[in-house]
């Protein structure tokens, strides 16, 4: 990457800070653009969800997985819980989703409360294995909050045959004028497909592992057993290991990763399995260095930018996202490695800024939160709009889930130093309120970043992006209008 008319800048820059400028190009189409990531991670698109309580759970896992990112479940999840969800992500297919299931004797109102937990908001009504029906939250309408599927449910239900083409699914929900369908194989419910997720399912590749099953990551923190925590994640399943805390470039960073790296190493010596460790988080040459030469195979950028993070305005520590990313991609690069890019990104031009500025992936937050498949249940204002809660992994609130093992005195004296949110109102998009959704919108504006800098890969955009400094009225000048002036 370079600065329009080489004119460096003195002072740190984030991304509303900086534009990129088009230059001559033989890209012609967004489809010429390969998003596929080098980290070692598996990722056929560089979007990383971040590994916090409100956002990363098994149906987002399964989806980003699904569309070519990659999940991290939090550090503060039981290691039972890490292991069936690592087990049901591996379990979920590349194409069909895994579908909402209820019985016919179900009442409405605990359907109802499923619909939400899926984008395609259908439930499949099985007995005995077999779907007989399917239910829609119209269908639960003015209905008896206690009445039974089987009484509203409809019987007429288009379903498809497991081993198709996407574009074969497509064709024949398209021509029946369906929007969702069960995926029978051998009379059995295998999962559903719909018109809209086999269309995606013909433009992104799924991150998938050596086996062709889903990848997912999970998180440590740096303290207690950290080897021990390690080789439990290890043992799940998981695809990656993050060395997670909010100050990367400390000593217990320093003693923890070569520990989570020996495990690692130990692991794939007996399984044959490769892991990528990422450690973090950082925001200058030296921390970047110190944790490549600790061990980490990616080190994660960013102290302070995400939306639900209150470290700069608590602490006065941090720095502006754009040339922390900048500085320390340089530093990995040079040694082969790789850095993520975590937090500050609000728009899909900040992503692929992100990306000219060097970073292998983007990790993802609280834009996410607000979508289908993060944890937690849809609530709504009293305006109605429906909201999922948010909070940071800093906050009281994540730090009473961290530590809810530790006595009563320490629980209370930790829970005072809190320097998050601990509850945000995130709101769906009523446009985009699945992250399957939100992944379009990104990925399109992305690859066509891409066409403008003449740039196919990743490598190829961060050596030939041209990257201009602008003023605040710079940036309002390419905000759009909704309405006239």
């Amino acid at each position: 990457m370079k600065f329009l008319n080489g004119l460096q800048p003195a002072h740190d820059l984030t991304y509303n800070d900086v534009f990129m400028v088009p230059g001559r190009s033989d890209v012609t189409s967004r489809f010429d653009v390969d998003l596929s990531t080098s980290d070692g991670t598996g990722a056929t698109i560089p979007i990383v969800v971040a590994n916090m309580t409100a956002v990363s759970g098994r149906r987002m896992a399964e989806t980003i997985a699904r569309r070519g990112g990659i999940s991290i479940l939090p550090q503060d999840i039981p290691i039972d819980v890490v292991t069936s969800t690592v087990a049901r992500v591996k379990a979920a297919h590349t194409v069909y989703e895994t579908p909402v299931t209820v019985s016919p004797s179900m009442t409405i109102g605990e359907t109802v409360s499923l619909l939400t937990k899926r984008a395609h908001g259908a439930a499949i009504v099985v007995d005995d294995g077999k779907p007989v029906g399917i239910v829609t939250e119209r269908d639960g309408i003015d209905i008896d909050r206690f009445a039974q599927v089987r009484e509203v449910m409809s019987h007429e239900l288009f379903t498809v045959e497991a081993g198709l083409e996407p574009r074969q699914y497509f064709d024949a929900m398209a021509g029946s004028h369906v929007a969702v369908a069960p995926v029978l194989d051998g009379g059995m419910l295998a999962g559903v497909v719909t018109r809209t997720g086999a269309l995606r399912s013909t433009i992104y590749t799924p991150a998938v592992d050596a086996d062709g099953r889903l990848v997912v990551g999970a998180a440590v923190g740096i303290n207690g057993d950290v080897r021990a925590k390690t080789e439990a994640l290890l043992g799940t399943g998981a695809d990656v290991i993050v060395v997670d805390t909010a100050h990367g470039h400390q000593e217990k960073m320093l003693e923890a990763l070569p520990l989570v790296v020996a495990a690692r190493d130990a692991h794939t010596a007996s399984s044959g399995r490769t892991v990528p460790v990422v450690a973090g988080n950082v925001v200058t040459v030296d921390g970047t260095r110190d944790l490549l030469a600790a061990g980490a195979d990616v080190v994660k950028v960013g102290v302070g930018p995400g939306a639900m993070c209150t470290t700069r305005m608590m602490t006065g520590v941090g720095r502006p996202q754009f040339s922390a990313v900048l500085e320390c991609s340089e530093v990995a690069r040079a040694e082969g490695r790789h850095v993520w890019a975590d937090g500050g990104v609000r728009y899909p031009r900040d992503v692929a800024l992100a990306l000219a500025a060097g970073a292998g992936s983007v990790m993802v937050g609280s834009w996410f939160a607000g979508t289908y498949e993060s944890p937690g249940d849809i609530q709504h204002g009293t305006d109605g709009r429906p909201y999922k809660e948010s909070f940071g992994m800093a906050s009281s609130r994540a730090v009473a889930n961290r530590t809810r093992d530790a006595a009563g005195f320490e629980r209370a004296r930790m829970a005072l130093f809190e320097e998050g949110i601990s509850t945000s109102r995130m709101y769906l998009d009523p446009v985009r309120p699945g992250v399957e959704d939100l992944l379009d919108a990104i990925t399109a504006g992305v690859r066509s970043s891409f066409t403008y800098a003449g740039a196919r890969t990743l490598a190829e955009l961060a050596e030939r992006a041209t990257v201009g400094i602008q003023s605040a009225a710079g940036y309002d000048e390419g905000r759009p209008l909704h309405a006239s002036w």
